[in-house]
């Protein structure tokens, strides 16, 4: 009998072998093995699977911080869900395109707020500090995905060498840093930069 989760497990196994544009239901009933209305189910569209397999990729981002200070523990719960979004094709893409109040989303939410609010921040700001800073692991890790899959002679390092000089050699500079920085080490960074924003707000 086909069960809830090995329909979410083998939509993320047809993910990282298909990517997300390669998702279908049909597709995904094929390597199950059932006919795609025996899905439906569990799932009534491809949306509800998509919210279900987002659900599953943020399992143990909420996982209980270590005692440290506040731009600490939001750094670590940054670089988890990072973790989370990577370890699986177009991960996230996936948690992008999906709003799921369920306990792994919640949780993670959930966590971030507290942090916040223990720094001195009040409710309402903390949940639009958090809302922007998974937006920013989000966005950065969506493109961090789509060059992983470049070919090295069509990267962006490559794309900009085809260009030419820029009018800018300034622009040019910080441009050929970007397209070569390593992708971890240019996602710290920001996320540093985006924490001390918050550090000049609470003082």
């Amino acid at each position: 009998m086909l069960r809830r989760p090995d329909v979410v497990k083998g939509a993320l196994d047809l993910l990282d072998a298909e990517g997300l544009d390669g998702l279908t239901m049909r597709r995904l009933g094929t390597a199950l093995n059932v006919r795609a209305g025996a899905m439906y189910r569990h799932f009534p569209s491809k949306e509800a699977l998509l919210d279900a397999m987002a659900e599953q990729l943020l399992e143990g981002v909420a996982a209980p911080l270590p005692e440290a200070s506040w731009d600490e523990q939001l750094r670590l719960l940054g670089d988890r869900l990072r973790g989370a979004l990577l370890s699986r094709r177009d991960g996230a893409r996936v948690v992008a395109g999906t709003y799921v109040p369920d306990a792994n989303t919640n949780a993670a939410g959930r966590l971030a707020v507290e942090v916040l609010c223990r720094a001195g921040l009040a409710p309402e700001q903390a949940g639009w500090i958090t809302f922007a800073m998974f937006y920013y692991v989000l966005g950065h890790t969506i493109e961090e995905q789509a060059q992983s899959r470049l070919a090295e002679s069509d990267d962006w390092a490559a794309r900009l060498a085809a260009a030419g000089p820029d009018e800018s050699a300034t622009y040019e500079k910080a441009m050929s840093a970007l397209v070569t920085a390593d992708p971890a080490a240019r996602f710290a960074y920001g996320l540093d930069v985006f924490l001390d924003g918050i550090a000049q707000r609470l003082t």
